[in-house]
Order: structure tokens, then sequence, then C-alpha cells
């Protein structure tokens, strides 16, 4: 089975559309994992939140990398040597290791993280080149504008028009 990378594409949009994840998949890519669970948020015009589910992992145990227009979460839950085992009778809380990759179009940066409730926010903004803002081109004419006046004609009133139309009874066919 061949496969097809889609990453250019996911530049395309603004980095973050669960469609080509799904075709990544089904096209025979890695099998995604939902674990943990993320939001992506617009906060304004040119700017952007991920916010992670983390819950139980501190600073310590989380790293974020931005290399090639990708986005890396890591979480690594490290043992204390000082914890007693536990005898969990219903574990619900996920406690595992992950990797959670987002694809970052183009001129999408990274401003800042803050671990608060359990949740990872990664603040992003998208900061376009001056060369890349759409700009406005004056469009000139070559000829100079002549009015009616500058060439000795001045055009009848609008009254006196109306007049001279109904004093001779005709209509325009």
């Amino acid at each position: 089975m061949r496969h097809f990378d889609l990453a250019p594409l996911y530049r395309s949009t603004v980095g973050f559309d669960r469609l080509f994840s799904l075709l990544d998949q089904v096209a025979g890519g890695e099998a995604g994992s939902s674990y943990p669970p993320y939001n992506i948020e617009r906060t304004g015009e040119t700017s952007y939140r991920i916010s992670v589910a983390v819950a139980g992992f501190t600073e310590d145990s989380l790293a974020i990398e931005v290399r090639d227009n990708a986005l890396t979460v890591r979480g690594e839950k490290n043992a204390q040597p000082d914890d007693k085992p536990v005898d969990v009778l219903y574990q619900g809380i996920a406690s595992r290791a992950f990797e959670r990759r987002f694809q970052l179009a183009d001129h999408v940066h990274v401003t800042g993280a803050r671990l608060e409730n359990g949740l990872l926010h990664i603040d992003l903004v998208r900061e376009l080149p001056e060369a890349n803002k759409p700009r406005l081109i004056p469009i000139r004419s070559d000829k100079p504008a002549v009015s009616i006046e500058s060439a000795g004609q001045t055009a009848p009133a609008a009254d006196e028009t109306a007049t001279s139309a109904g004093s001779t009874g005709r209509q325009a066919a």
C-alpha cells in the first residue's frame, strides 16, 4: 500500500485540521492516540490557544518543543522514590507517558505556555511578514481627466432639461 505524506496540506490550513489526521490514519499512517485530550481555540484574529488535559503532571514532567513547524508536547511521569505502592481499585485517570504533535502553519509561533488546573495552555500567534500582508495598489490613468466645464461647455441644469422636454410635448422614443 502506498503512503501519502499529507504534511504539506497541514500547513495550508491553520495547522490543526483533524480531517488530514483522519486521512493519514486511513492511508496507513501511525495509529493516532486520543490521549491526552486537547482543545484548539481561536482567541483573537491572529492568536490561538491549544489546551491539553494533563491532570497529574507537573511543569518538570512536561516538555514543549517546536521544530520545523511541528509543535510537540511530551509528558513523562517519573515515579518518586518515596511513593508508597497504592492498591488502586479503579483507575480512571490515565498517568501514562504521552507525546502529542501538532502541525503548525507557516508564520505561527509559540508565545508562551502555562499549567493551570490540570490544563496545559500553549499560546500561539500568527505573524505574517510585511511582504505577505495584503496591500492596496493605487490605480492611475495615463489620460488626463477632462471635465465638461474645462472643455468650455456647461451642462444644463436638471430643471432646465425637464422644462424643455415638457414644453415640446414630445416624449423620447
